[in-house]
Protein backbone atom coordinates (compact mmCIF):
# COMPACT_ATOMS: atom_id res chain seq x y z
CA UNK A 1 0.00 0.00 0.00
CA UNK A 2 2.81 2.13 0.86
CA UNK A 3 6.49 2.45 -0.33
CA UNK A 4 9.23 2.06 2.43
CA UNK A 5 9.77 6.15 2.35
CA UNK A 6 8.73 7.55 5.73
CA UNK A 7 7.93 10.82 6.18
CA UNK A 8 6.90 12.70 9.42
CA UNK A 9 4.97 16.02 9.32
CA UNK A 10 4.61 18.41 12.26
CA UNK A 11 1.46 20.19 12.02
CA UNK A 12 2.01 24.02 13.75
CA UNK A 13 -0.76 25.67 15.74
CA UNK A 14 -1.99 27.45 13.14
CA UNK A 15 -3.50 23.84 11.41
CA UNK A 16 -5.03 23.88 14.76
CA UNK A 17 -7.04 27.26 15.10
CA UNK A 18 -8.86 29.49 12.61
CA UNK A 19 -7.35 32.45 10.68
CA UNK A 20 -7.71 34.66 13.82
CA UNK A 21 -6.83 32.46 16.27
CA UNK A 22 -9.84 31.30 17.32
CA UNK A 23 -10.07 28.26 18.98
CA UNK A 24 -13.61 27.50 19.15
CA UNK A 25 -14.50 23.75 18.68
CA UNK A 26 -15.81 24.61 15.30
CA UNK A 27 -12.71 26.82 14.17
CA UNK A 28 -10.86 24.13 14.96
CA UNK A 29 -12.09 21.35 13.18
CA UNK A 30 -12.58 23.75 10.19
CA UNK A 31 -8.87 24.08 10.36
CA UNK A 32 -8.01 20.50 10.63
CA UNK A 33 -10.36 20.02 8.09
CA UNK A 34 -7.99 22.04 5.76
CA UNK A 35 -5.27 20.72 7.57
CA UNK A 36 -5.72 17.21 6.60
CA UNK A 37 -6.42 17.64 3.21
CA UNK A 38 -3.08 18.68 2.47
CA UNK A 39 -1.82 15.98 4.31
CA UNK A 40 -3.94 13.25 2.29
CA UNK A 41 -2.54 14.83 -0.91
CA UNK A 42 1.28 13.72 0.70
CA UNK A 43 -0.01 10.09 1.46
CA UNK A 44 -1.18 9.65 -2.43
CA UNK A 45 2.24 10.41 -3.29
CA UNK A 46 2.79 6.31 -1.87
CA UNK A 47 5.17 7.39 1.14
CA UNK A 48 4.61 6.23 4.62
CA UNK A 49 3.12 9.21 7.14
CA UNK A 50 3.34 10.30 10.73
CA UNK A 51 2.16 13.09 11.97
CA UNK A 52 2.87 14.95 14.72
CA UNK A 53 1.15 18.62 16.00
CA UNK A 54 0.96 21.55 18.52
CA UNK A 55 -1.64 21.84 21.00
CA UNK A 56 -0.33 25.44 22.77
CA UNK A 57 -3.72 27.05 22.38
CA UNK A 58 -5.81 24.04 24.21
CA UNK A 59 -3.45 23.58 26.85
CA UNK A 60 -3.21 27.58 27.70
CA UNK A 61 -7.55 27.60 27.55
CA UNK A 62 -7.29 24.17 29.86
CA UNK A 63 -5.09 25.70 31.95
CA UNK A 64 -7.47 29.37 32.65
CA UNK A 65 -9.79 26.38 32.93
CA UNK A 66 -7.99 25.09 35.93
CA UNK A 67 -7.72 28.21 37.25
CA UNK A 68 -11.46 29.38 37.42
CA UNK A 69 -12.52 26.31 38.79
CA UNK A 70 -10.28 25.52 41.41
CA UNK A 71 -12.63 26.29 44.04
CA UNK A 72 -15.04 23.36 42.76
CA UNK A 73 -12.58 20.74 41.56
CA UNK A 74 -9.08 20.21 42.07
CA UNK A 75 -6.67 20.97 38.88
CA UNK A 76 -5.01 18.77 36.90
CA UNK A 77 -1.19 19.05 36.27
CA UNK A 78 0.75 20.02 32.69
CA UNK A 79 0.69 16.43 31.88
CA UNK A 80 -3.02 15.72 32.45
CA UNK A 81 -3.69 18.96 29.93
CA UNK A 82 -0.91 17.06 27.55
CA UNK A 83 -2.86 14.18 27.46
CA UNK A 84 -6.45 15.40 27.10
CA UNK A 85 -5.36 17.60 23.87
CA UNK A 86 -3.51 14.70 22.68
CA UNK A 87 -6.77 12.85 22.58
CA UNK A 88 -9.21 15.48 21.68
CA UNK A 89 -7.06 16.79 18.89
CA UNK A 90 -6.29 13.53 17.90
CA UNK A 91 -9.48 11.99 17.28
CA UNK A 92 -10.51 14.82 15.31
CA UNK A 93 -7.53 14.72 13.03
CA UNK A 94 -8.40 11.39 12.27
CA UNK A 95 -11.86 11.80 11.71
CA UNK A 96 -11.22 14.43 8.95
CA UNK A 97 -7.99 12.99 7.61
CA UNK A 98 -10.07 9.74 7.14
CA UNK A 99 -12.91 11.82 5.54
CA UNK A 100 -9.61 13.20 3.42
CA UNK A 101 -8.15 10.03 2.16
CA UNK A 102 -11.77 8.84 1.28
CA UNK A 103 -12.48 11.47 -0.89
CA UNK A 104 -9.64 11.19 -2.87
CA UNK A 105 -9.98 7.41 -3.59
CA UNK A 106 -6.82 6.71 -1.02
CA UNK A 107 -7.04 2.75 1.46
CA UNK A 108 -5.22 3.87 3.51
CA UNK A 109 -6.56 4.77 7.53
CA UNK A 110 -5.51 6.21 10.22
CA UNK A 111 -4.85 5.65 14.44
CA UNK A 112 -4.26 8.42 16.87
CA UNK A 113 -1.94 7.33 19.76
CA UNK A 114 -1.34 9.20 22.91
CA UNK A 115 1.97 9.14 23.07
CA UNK A 116 4.72 9.79 26.32
CA UNK A 117 8.12 11.29 26.01
CA UNK A 118 11.00 10.63 28.09
CA UNK A 119 12.63 13.79 30.18
CA UNK A 120 15.44 14.41 32.52
CA UNK A 121 13.89 15.42 35.96
CA UNK A 122 17.17 17.39 36.36
CA UNK A 123 16.85 18.95 33.25
CA UNK A 124 17.86 22.87 33.92
CA UNK A 125 14.35 23.59 31.93
CA UNK A 126 12.76 23.21 35.13
CA UNK A 127 14.19 25.83 36.95
CA UNK A 128 14.07 28.16 33.83
CA UNK A 129 10.87 28.17 32.10
CA UNK A 130 10.65 29.12 28.41
CA UNK A 131 8.12 27.73 26.56
CA UNK A 132 5.26 29.82 26.02
CA UNK A 133 1.82 27.95 25.96
CA UNK A 134 -1.35 29.23 25.63
CA UNK A 135 -3.11 32.55 24.86
CA UNK A 136 -1.90 36.41 24.80
CA UNK A 137 -3.15 38.61 27.26
CA UNK A 138 -3.20 42.14 28.47
CA UNK A 139 -0.76 42.66 31.27
CA UNK A 140 -3.42 43.36 33.86
CA UNK A 141 -5.29 39.88 33.19
CA UNK A 142 -1.91 38.26 33.51
CA UNK A 143 -0.97 39.64 36.25
CA UNK A 144 -3.55 37.65 38.41
CA UNK A 145 -2.11 34.13 36.93
CA UNK A 146 1.19 35.67 37.74
CA UNK A 147 -0.15 36.38 41.33
CA UNK A 148 -0.67 32.58 41.68
CA UNK A 149 2.66 31.91 41.08
CA UNK A 150 2.54 31.47 37.51
CA UNK A 151 5.48 32.70 35.01
CA UNK A 152 4.64 35.10 32.12
CA UNK A 153 6.82 37.72 29.60
CA UNK A 154 6.27 40.68 27.50
CA UNK A 155 5.60 39.25 24.30
CA UNK A 156 5.60 42.98 22.58
CA UNK A 157 2.45 44.24 20.84
CA UNK A 158 0.69 40.88 21.06
CA UNK A 159 0.55 40.97 24.68
CA UNK A 160 1.97 38.91 28.03
CA UNK A 161 1.95 34.79 27.69
CA UNK A 162 2.99 32.18 30.15
CA UNK A 163 5.88 30.30 29.98
CA UNK A 164 6.31 26.81 31.60
CA UNK A 165 8.77 24.15 32.05
CA UNK A 166 10.48 22.80 28.13
CA UNK A 167 12.90 19.97 29.65
CA UNK A 168 14.80 18.37 26.27
CA UNK A 169 12.85 15.17 25.00
CA UNK A 170 15.06 12.18 25.20
CA UNK A 171 13.25 9.42 23.97
CA UNK A 172 9.85 9.19 22.33
CA UNK A 173 8.71 5.84 24.75
CA UNK A 174 5.54 4.46 22.29
CA UNK A 175 7.57 5.21 19.04
CA UNK A 176 7.73 1.30 18.34
CA UNK A 177 4.07 1.49 18.62
CA UNK A 178 4.25 4.44 16.33
CA UNK A 179 6.65 2.36 13.91
CA UNK A 180 4.45 -0.83 14.18
CA UNK A 181 0.90 0.96 13.05
CA UNK A 182 3.08 2.46 10.45
CA UNK A 183 4.24 -0.47 9.08
CA UNK A 184 0.79 -1.68 8.38
CA UNK A 185 -0.40 1.25 6.73
CA UNK A 186 -1.65 3.12 9.24
CA UNK A 187 -1.07 7.71 9.01
CA UNK A 188 -0.36 7.49 12.60
CA UNK A 189 -1.37 11.05 14.19
CA UNK A 190 1.12 11.05 17.62
CA UNK A 191 3.38 12.88 19.86
CA UNK A 192 0.92 16.05 19.77
CA UNK A 193 2.59 18.70 22.00
CA UNK A 194 5.51 17.18 22.32
CA UNK A 195 4.28 14.31 24.03
CA UNK A 196 3.47 13.49 27.56
CA UNK A 197 6.36 14.75 29.29
CA UNK A 198 7.43 11.44 31.70
CA UNK A 199 10.75 11.04 33.87
CA UNK A 200 11.64 7.20 35.07
CA UNK A 201 12.59 6.80 38.54
CA UNK A 202 13.66 3.68 38.62
CA UNK A 203 15.64 1.66 35.76
CA UNK A 204 14.54 0.92 32.32
CA UNK A 205 11.20 2.62 32.26
CA UNK A 206 10.26 0.64 35.42
CA UNK A 207 8.92 3.51 37.58
CA UNK A 208 7.70 6.60 35.37
CA UNK A 209 5.64 9.49 36.54
CA UNK A 210 4.25 12.35 34.32
CA UNK A 211 6.11 15.76 35.38
CA UNK A 212 4.92 19.46 35.23
CA UNK A 213 6.57 20.26 31.92
CA UNK A 214 5.92 21.03 27.75
CA UNK A 215 8.13 19.23 25.90
CA UNK A 216 8.53 21.71 22.02
CA UNK A 217 6.41 19.53 19.56
CA UNK A 218 9.15 20.17 16.74
CA UNK A 219 12.32 19.14 18.74
CA UNK A 220 10.50 15.85 19.80
CA UNK A 221 9.15 15.71 15.91
CA UNK A 222 12.76 15.72 15.24
CA UNK A 223 13.84 12.96 17.41
CA UNK A 224 10.63 10.68 17.10
CA UNK A 225 11.62 10.85 13.25
CA UNK A 226 14.86 9.41 13.43
CA UNK A 227 14.14 6.57 16.16
CA UNK A 228 11.55 5.87 13.08
CA UNK A 229 14.15 5.92 10.48
CA UNK A 230 12.28 8.58 8.73
CA UNK A 231 14.24 10.17 5.47
CA UNK A 232 12.14 13.27 5.82
CA UNK A 233 11.17 15.94 8.48
CA UNK A 234 8.64 18.15 7.23
CA UNK A 235 7.69 21.01 9.74
CA UNK A 236 4.82 23.17 8.60
CA UNK A 237 4.29 26.68 9.19
CA UNK A 238 2.37 29.66 8.32
CA UNK A 239 5.04 31.11 6.24
CA UNK A 240 6.66 29.50 3.31
CA UNK A 241 10.55 30.21 4.16
CA UNK A 242 12.74 30.61 7.25
CA UNK A 243 13.67 34.64 6.83
CA UNK A 244 17.23 36.15 7.56
CA UNK A 245 17.18 39.38 8.89
CA UNK A 246 13.48 39.07 9.45
CA UNK A 247 11.72 42.62 9.84
CA UNK A 248 14.88 44.47 8.31
CA UNK A 249 14.71 45.83 4.82
CA UNK A 250 17.60 43.27 4.17
CA UNK A 251 14.84 40.00 4.86
CA UNK A 252 15.69 37.28 2.75
CA UNK A 253 14.23 33.86 2.51
CA UNK A 254 16.44 30.72 3.02
CA UNK A 255 16.28 28.02 0.50
CA UNK A 256 18.37 25.04 -0.27
CA UNK A 257 20.97 25.12 3.22
CA UNK A 258 23.61 23.30 4.87
CA UNK A 259 23.83 22.52 8.63
CA UNK A 260 26.77 24.64 9.13
CA UNK A 261 25.17 27.67 7.02
CA UNK A 262 22.03 27.72 9.07
CA UNK A 263 23.77 26.97 12.30
CA UNK A 264 25.26 29.90 11.61
CA UNK A 265 23.06 32.33 10.91
CA UNK A 266 21.23 30.54 14.02
CA UNK A 267 24.64 30.88 16.66
CA UNK A 268 24.26 34.82 14.86
CA UNK A 269 20.62 35.47 16.86
CA UNK A 270 18.88 35.22 13.72
CA UNK A 271 15.96 32.68 14.92
CA UNK A 272 13.74 34.24 17.62
CA UNK A 273 13.43 31.28 20.53
CA UNK A 274 9.64 31.44 20.85
CA UNK A 275 9.07 31.33 17.11
CA UNK A 276 11.12 29.95 14.34
CA UNK A 277 14.36 29.16 16.55
CA UNK A 278 12.58 25.50 17.99
CA UNK A 279 11.76 25.01 14.31
CA UNK A 280 15.30 25.71 13.23
CA UNK A 281 16.99 23.58 15.97
CA UNK A 282 14.53 20.63 15.10
CA UNK A 283 15.49 20.82 11.06
CA UNK A 284 19.42 20.44 12.19
CA UNK A 285 19.02 17.78 14.71
CA UNK A 286 17.57 16.15 12.12
CA UNK A 287 19.80 16.45 9.75
CA UNK A 288 22.85 15.91 12.06
CA UNK A 289 21.44 12.54 12.72
CA UNK A 290 21.37 11.24 9.14
CA UNK A 291 18.14 11.97 7.96
CA UNK A 292 18.25 12.72 4.51
CA UNK A 293 16.95 16.55 4.92
CA UNK A 294 14.67 18.87 7.02
CA UNK A 295 12.28 21.57 5.21
CA UNK A 296 10.63 24.20 6.95
CA UNK A 297 7.70 25.71 4.98
CA UNK A 298 3.96 26.81 4.91
CA UNK A 299 1.33 23.86 5.33
CA UNK A 300 -0.27 24.50 1.61
CA UNK A 301 3.67 23.31 0.39
CA UNK A 302 4.00 19.95 2.44
CA UNK A 303 3.06 17.60 -0.62
CA UNK A 304 5.44 19.89 -2.95
CA UNK A 305 8.21 19.47 -0.26
CA UNK A 306 8.01 15.78 0.20
CA UNK A 307 8.00 15.62 -3.46
CA UNK A 308 11.16 17.51 -3.69
CA UNK A 309 10.99 20.47 -5.31
CA UNK A 310 12.38 23.47 -4.58
CA UNK A 311 10.02 25.22 -1.89
CA UNK A 312 10.46 26.10 1.60
CA UNK A 313 13.71 25.96 3.71
CA UNK A 314 15.35 22.36 2.61
CA UNK A 315 18.15 21.27 4.91
CA UNK A 316 20.96 18.81 4.52
CA UNK A 317 24.09 17.53 6.38
CA UNK A 318 26.26 18.68 3.15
Amino acid sequence: MTSQRRVVIALGGNAMTGPDGSATPAAQRAAIAVAAGHVADVVATGVEVVVTHGNGPQVGNLLVKNELAAHEVPPVPLDWNVAQTQATIGFTVVDELDAALAARGLAQRTAALVTRTLVDGTDPGFSEPTKPVGRFLPREQAQRFMDLGQTWEDRGEKGWRRVVASPEPRSVLDSPAVRALAGAGFVVVCAGGGGIPVVDDGKDGAALRGVEAVIDKDLTAALMAAELGADTLVIATDVDHVMVDFGTPQARPLGRVTTDELRAHAAAGQFARGSMGPKVEAALRFADVGGTRSVVTSLEHIADAVAGDDVGTSVTAR
